[in-house]
């Protein structure tokens, strides 16, 4: 199918955004939730920053909330300390522990042409809960009635929640706290009630039986969540082999609900699929991607801080061309362009 990677890419790297610490370093800006708002289009960016390390031969510095304090404090692990595991550059791994060897908090951008932004030098959400003490991460923005959701993954020692914030010009913020517990990623709402009740996809992470795989919910209230029921599961061996979940908020198109999702193989390559699901009943597939609609390709996609990933979590549909905002390599952010019959043509 036909991509149309824009030319400008990357949009946004870590050098154009601020640290919103002193003595701070942006380390990426990525996987941005996307909406269009009056005359803009706002980026919600997941910005990643880290203590700068005056020893990093020596040590590694974990940036987190504090236990007690919930207030930003950094541990200092020594590179030499026994079982000790920094091979991932995310993460600091002991037989008994893991941490994040950075801190996320959501920032805004803004753009009146989608190619050229201008970034808020503060963060409009960051970190505040125990359950969010590693970070907040990977937003979607779904625009409902006159109110602007924004679920968002909130991490912490006691695992990975889907958390849910509300606002109506960006500036006011509502949180509403944990609507999925752990182990949970990737949810989004969708922009419409369904047969009188609101609908997310989500994306359960089981650790015994089974496979993180896409699933579907409903919800009365946007809080209480039931109805939970399996929709795309991986595919051994394939692009899908490791794990699948949501990307852009779906949207709607003559038949149905098309649904931008991720999925990667057991080596993390990550890349974007489509599928369509059912208008009145979205837990029904009808039609989905046979291979990748974006593949890491370009080289800001294929090396970066985390090579061969592009994941989404928005996208601005604007009649028949659909606008894919995504990280890259886990690092910056860019743009694509297709078109919905040429997403449509690629699905089976």
């Amino acid at each position: 199918m036909s991509v149309k990677r824009f030319t400008e890419n990357p949009l946004i790297t870590p050098a154009d955004v601020k640290p919103s610490m002193e003595g701070y370093e942006v380390l990426c800006a990525f996987n941005p939730g996307v909406i269009e708002f009056g005359k803009e289009i706002l980026l919600l960016i997941r910005v990643a920053e880290r203590p700068i390390n005056p020893n990093p031969d020596r040590s590694v510095l974990v940036p987190m909330l504090g236990e007690e304090s919930l207030r930003p404090e950094i541990v200092e692990f020594p590179l030499d300390s026994p079982d000790i595991d920094v091979s991932d550059p995310r993460v600091v791994v002991f037989p008994d522990a893991l941490y994040l060897t950075s801190i996320s908090h959501l920032r805004i951008a803004r753009s009146l042409d989608g190619i050229h932004f201008v970034i808020d030098e503060h963060p409009a959400l960051f970190p505040q809960t125990e359950y969010e003490r590693y970070g907040i991460e990977d937003p979607r923005i779904t625009k409902i009635r006159d109110t602007y959701y924004v679920v968002y993954k909130g991490v912490s020692p006691t695992g990975i929640t889907q958390c849910l914030a509300s606002t109506r010009d960006f500036v006011i913020w509502n949180r509403h706290g944990i609507i999925l517990p752990p182990e949970n990623m990737d949810a989004m709402l969708f922009p419409a009630k369904i047969n009188g009740r609101f609908a997310a996809l989500h994306r359960p992470q089981p650790k015994m039986i089974g496979s993180p795989n896409m699933w579907l919910a409903w919800s009365d209230d946007l809080i209480h969540w039931g109805g939970h029921k399996f929709l795309l599961g991986c595919s051994t061996g394939t692009w899908e082999g490791g794990r699948i979940g949501g990307g852009a908020v779906p949207f709607r198109v003559n038949e149905g609900w098309l649904a931008i999702y991720h999925a990667a193989t057991l080596e993390d390559h990550y890349c974007l699929g489509a599928v369509l699901l059912d208008y009145a009943d979205p837990s029904k597939v009808l039609r989905k991607s046979i291979r990748p609609i974006l593949a890491p390709e370009a080289h800001y996609e294929t090396t970066g801080f985390k090579s061969n990933v592009v994941f989404t979590c928005g996208a601005i549909v604007k009649g028949e061309v659909v606008t894919i905002y995504y990280g890259a390599a886990d690092e910056s952010i860019c743009a694509a362009e297709m078109t919905i019959s040429d997403i449509m043509d690629s699905m089976s």
